[in-house]
């Protein structure tokens, strides 16, 4: 009876257990189920899929290390690194010897940057299985890019932003997904004036990281070095919201902010005349900040513009020439140094820039400037016939007919004829060149050929001897 008491009281614990374990069983085969479908959709390269299999095979077995392992891969393979990160380490806390977790948790550290960690993580794969050779590869993987990681280091800290960039291209060959290794190479490549790649670069991050203050700074710095500034200020302000102890995009805020303002007070002070005022506010601006090559290229051209108009001319051409080469395609600059090489004289310079502005952008506009560079040159290459006679170029008949008796007498032979041979010869050459010019300036269709830069050779050809003037008179010394 004791026995059979005992049969019967026990009999529901046995069912419960068995119950239990039943659906542990059938839970087990389903993950398995879930986890070879899952096998089949990631062979197919369906990682989607497959995620979604592995995820059905944790929901049925948490605990099971080899399905948060194979999600991670699947995770990898989506680029989703740092989701695939926390697979992976929840695979190793569930077992420690599960060499492929502690694989996959290495490559998801160094393909976000970390090398460090990632190098533990295989350095663990190495005390499971010595002779793996993926492992022992992916050391010297993390090696290198904390290698290259010192070497841009380095070279941000000597402006040497070239090499910064050559790293960080070696460095994310490994860290594909490592978005402070990204954001720093689009900043040098901003300050290397690459603006559409540092762009690129940026905006991809923000694609998947709207957040990103980096990559929002980044943006912010191309369009401010390209003379944009109020898009560029509203940037840095939005990466100050997602990242408010951001020095860098807080220094280029200020920045930005003053050197707009600057700017724009020197240009009122240009537009009111107060050209003094003007020149210093420009110059003031030019300290702000001198990696701004574009708003520093217009300030030196605006600068050198109030310049020729206080006639410090070698100062404009200065200012200019600084211009062009901060912004070798900055065509204002180029024209307003050409006007200052007219303005002294200096043909062959302004024929240079005015052909360099012709054939940037072919408009009458610019083909007349040239056209009147060129004639000015050539017009300067032969006698100049005002100088000659000491006069200006906008002399009446009656300067030019006073300046001539001047000159005629200053120079007579008669008035020499004591001195010695050599200053005989070169008294009568400029006697000669007084009458010639005389001849050319005294008609008024000579003249008008003569200014108009029109060859006068075969006119002047028999201009020689005495010298003859207004009223044909003659100078006789005795």
């Amino acid at each position: 009876m004791f026995a059979s008491c005992m049969c019967d009281n026990t009999t529901p614990i046995y069912d419960r257990i068995n119950k239990k374990l039943y659906i542990k069983i059938k839970k087990n085969r389903e993950a398995e189920s879930f986890k070879e479908q899952g096998n089949a959709y990631y062979i197919k390269k369906d990682y989607s899929e497959a995620f979604n299999y592995y995820t059905k095979a944790i929901d049925m077995c948490p605990k099971n290390a080899s399905y948060y392992g194979n999600r991670a891969a699947t995770l990898m393979m989506l680029s989703r690194h740092r989701e695939a990160l926390e697979d992976s380490q929840q695979a190793v806390r569930l077992d420690d010897t599960f060499m492929k977790g502690h694989l996959r948790e290495g490559k998801c550290h160094l393909s976000l940057g970390n090398a460090m960690a990632a190098s533990r993580c295989f350095h663990r794969v190495l005390e499971l299985e010595p002779d793996n050779s993926q492992a022992q590869q992916e050391v010297k993987n993390a090696d290198s890019v904390l290698e290259y990681e010192k070497m841009a280091e380095i070279g941000f800290e000597k402006h040497d932003f070239r090499m910064v960039v050559f790293c960080m291209d070696r460095a994310l060959e490994s860290a594909s997904a490592c978005h402070r290794f990204k954001v720093l190479k689009a900043e040098c490549l901003a300050m290397l004036g690459r603006y559409p790649e540092a762009q690129s670069v940026a905006s991809d991050i923000l694609r998947m990281d709207a957040t990103n203050g980096d990559a929002l700074y980044v943006r912010g710095l191309c369009l401010y070095y390209e003379d944009c500034i109020d898009k560029a200020v509203q940037f840095f302000v939005q990466a100050l919201r997602m990242a408010p102890d951001h020095e860098k995009a807080r220094l280029a805020c200020r920045n930005a902010k003053a050197l707009k303002a600057k700017k724009e007070d020197g240009n009122q002070a240009f537009k009111d005349g107060n050209y003094d005022a003007a020149y210093e506010l420009y110059s003031e601006a030019l300290t702000i900040d001198p990696n701004n090559i574009k708003t520093n290229a217009k300030l030196f051209c605006n600068r050198g513009t109030v310049g020729s108009k206080l006639k410090k001319i070698d100062q404009a051409i200065e200012d200019c020439t600084k211009a062009v080469k901060l912004d070798e395609t900055y065509i204002k600059a180029y024209l307003r140094r050409a006007q200052c090489y007219m303005d002294k004289e200096e043909y062959d310079e302004a024929v240079r820039d005015y052909e360099k502005v012709y054939q940037t952008e072919k408009t009458k506009e610019h083909k007349h400037l040239l056209k009147n560079a060129q004639l000015e040159l050539k017009k300067s290459k032969r006698k100049d016939y005002y100088k000659v006679l000491g006069v200006d170029k906008n002399a009446t008949e009656d300067e030019i007919k006073k300046a001539y008796r001047k000159r005629a007498l200053m120079h007579h032979p008669d008035r020499h004829s004591s001195a010695s041979a050599e200053i005989q010869k070169e008294e009568e050459k400029k006697f000669k060149e007084v009458g010639e010019a005389f001849t050319v300036l005294s008609d008024p269709k000579k003249k008008s050929r003569y200014d108009s830069g029109h060859d006068l050779e075969d006119d002047t050809g028999n201009m020689g001897g005495e010298a003859s003037g207004p009223g044909n008179f003659f100078f006789q010394f005795g």
